[in-house]
């Protein structure tokens, strides 16, 4: 075998369908595109969620739900994270950027200490916000949460 003997596989390659290129190609005329109507014209382009003219559903149905600006979005990091990062990396104080650099939040990221797990050290803990639970749990290992 070499590189002059090599061909597609029997069926795979087809001629592609050359659309408007005069009656004799059986193709002419219409292109296939039948008669009159908005998709047998040039530019036709269907808008997403058109239903042939009859009211679309988004506009049938009420406006709901409300978007508060203030709302202050944060990254979740569990106390059973804290303690698996602690041990792995031998730490006693955890900062926002020890978070960052296992990869647990984003560079941009707000932090809150959840309470999910179990804490067995005592850690000095840096943070934007805790729950009540997770704050408890780092208090009663002697360590202390800081709020930023």
């Amino acid at each position: 075998m070499d590189l002059s003997s090599l061909k597609p596989a029997a069926g795979s390659v087809k001629t592609r369908k050359r659309i408007g290129r005069g009656p004799g190609s059986g193709l002419g005329g219409t292109s296939t595109r039948g008669h009159k109507g908005a998709k047998s014209r040039s530019g036709y382009s269907k808008k997403i969620g058109f239903e042939g003219g009859q009211m679309p559903i988004q506009r049938r149905l009420p406006k709901f739900g409300f978007k508060n600006i203030n709302r202050v979005e944060y990254a979740p990091v569990n106390l059973s994270t804290l303690q698996t990062l602690a041990e792995a990396k031998s730490l006693s104080r955890i900062t926002k950027a020890d978070l960052i650099e296992a990869g647990l939040i984003g560079k941009n990221d707000l932090v809150k200490i959840l309470g999910n797990g179990t804490l067995s050290l005592k850690l000095e803990v840096e943070a934007n916000a805790f729950s009540k639970s997770a704050e408890a749990a780092i208090i009663a290992q002697g360590g202390s949460a800081v709020k930023l």
